[in-house]
């Protein structure tokens, strides 16, 4: 079954933008473009009100879907577009479809004057739940946002990408993540910029200040094994420009400044198979509620 760009539509203007992210994607990888639609069975008594009748189900199940899809054809020239109407609970639906994709984008409310996403239930069960790479997009994010400014200071899409933002943990570093990242800078010719935050030992949090010296002579030690493991993926990826930054402090916060000047940020979840609750990890959930640009979450062991 070939792969797809596979994005969670349901009409609002956080999957209109999710679709829009989805079908830009598509046509640098070259892949078609699915929108899927869940439609959660209405209890009986709730199906008879004037609301939720016959007409209202029609346009959501029917004409939503087509008049997106049409939309994405007349905008995106030879974008190759499909549907696909689902049913049931809407995160294990589109978990289950998300298996079949090369990856699932969803959309994400904005927070409003704040930057950064408003991530509800559906989209952190479905990210915690899939291990294909999921992509997080928020309501409003526009190709431009993904582009560097025009001579003039003016947002444009005629531009070069921004840099593809990758936060790698060097204690455990895995190839499914990294490979994400190299890929994504590769394909929008940009500089992929490697994010690690390291932590004096534990002791030092009980009141030992970090001399100067000491956190110099760590913070070069981290360096030289953050090199160590993108050494190899340089030599893989030639033409793609690699920007190294080990810093103390917050990983967290690091990635959320960083995602303020990058075309997408990646960051990793680490496969785990109990079936309830939502284990993405403290970084990437901080991460996915605060990044002001477009996040990756990629699933590893």
């Amino acid at each position: 079954m070939p792969r797809t760009i596979t994005v969670s539509l349901d009409g609002s203007p956080e999957s209109r933008a999710a679709a829009e992210w989805a079908a830009r994607e598509a046509k640098l990888r070259g892949l078609p473009v699915k929108l899927v639609q869940v439609w959660e069975p209405v209890p009986d008594p709730m199906a008879q009100a004037p609301l939720l009748g016959a007409e209202t189900h029609q346009h959501w199940t029917e004409r939503i879907p087509r008049e997106s899809a049409e939309g994405l054809r007349l905008r995106h020239p030879g974008l190759e577009v499909s549907t696909e109407q689902l049913t049931g609970r809407p995160a294990e639906a589109l978990a289950r479809a998300a298996q079949d994709a090369e990856l699932l984008v969803l959309g994400s409310r904005g927070l409003g004057g704040i930057g950064g996403f408003l991530v509800g239930s559906v989209g952190l069960a479905v990210v915690a739940h899939t291990e294909r790479p999921v992509v997080l997009v928020r309501a409003g994010e526009q190709a431009a946002d993904e582009h560097e400014m025009d001579p003039a200071g003016i947002p444009s899409a005629a531009t070069a990408f921004r840099p593809v933002v990758l936060g790698l943990d060097v204690a455990s570093p895995d190839e499914t993540l990294i490979e994400f990242a190299f890929e994504a800078a590769a394909r929008r010719s940009v500089p992929l910029r490697v994010v690690h935050a390291w932590n004096p030992p534990p002791y030092y949090a009980y009141g030992m200040a970090l001399e100067p010296a000491v956190e110099s002579e760590m913070a070069k030690g981290d360096a030289v094994i953050l090199s160590e493991v993108l050494r190899p993926w340089r030599q893989k990826y030639p033409d793609v420009e690699v920007v190294e930054q080990s810093h103390y402090g917050s990983p967290s916060l690091l990635l959320i400044d960083a995602s303020r000047e990058a075309s997408l940020v990646v960051v990793g979840r680490r496969i785990r198979r109990a079936s309830a609750g939502t284990h993405i990890g403290t970084v990437t959930h901080a991460v996915l509620h605060h990044s002001t640009a477009p996040v990756a979450v990629v699933a590893h062991n």
